[in-house]
C-alpha cells in the first residue's frame, strides 16, 4: 500500500505561483512514476507532469511544459509541482498518483488540493 496527500492548493492571481507538494508513505520502495493531475469542473481528469521515482525521467503535458517542474525529494518521499505563469485555465483539482512497478495504471491517489487562479 501506498498512501499519497497533497498540500500547497489556493487561490492565486494570474501571473502567480504556486508550488504543490506530495508526500507518499508507506511502500514507497514501489513506486516507478508519480504523476500529476487536474480536474477542472465539468472536464475529464488530465494529465499533467509525472516523473520517475528513481530519477532520469520527467514528462509534462503540452499545455504546462515551460511554466510548470515537477521534482522529487526521495530523502522526504515528496514530489513537488512548481507552478509558473498561472492561467485561469489552470484552475482546477489538482491530484497525485502513484504508478507502481510491474503495474500499467496509476492505483494510488491523494485526496486532491484545490487550485484557483483568478484572472
Amino acid at each position: 500500500q501506498v498512501q499519497l496527500v497533497e498540500s500547497g492548493g489556493g487561490l492565486v492571481q494570474a501571473g502567480g505561483s504556486l508550488r504543490l507538494s506530495c508526500a507518499a508513505s508507506g511502500r514507497t520502495f514501489s513506486i516507478n512514476y508519480i504523476a500529476w493531475f487536474r480536474q477542472a469542473p465539468g472536464k475529464e481528469r488530465e494529465f499533467v507532469a509525472r516523473i520517475r521515482w528513481s530519477g532520469g525521467s520527467i514528462s509534462y503535458a503540452d499545455s504546462v511544459k515551460g511554466r510548470f517542474t515537477i521534482s522529487r525529494d526521495n530523502a522526504k518521499n515528496t514530489v513537488y509541482l512548481q507552478m509558473n505563469s498561472l492561467k485561469p485555465e489552470d484552475t482546477a483539482v489538482y491530484y497525485c498518483a502513484a504508478l507502481l512497478v510491474g503495474v500499467s495504471s496509476y492505483n494510488y491517489w491523494g485526496q486532491g488540493t484545490q487550485v484557483t487562479v483568478s484572472s
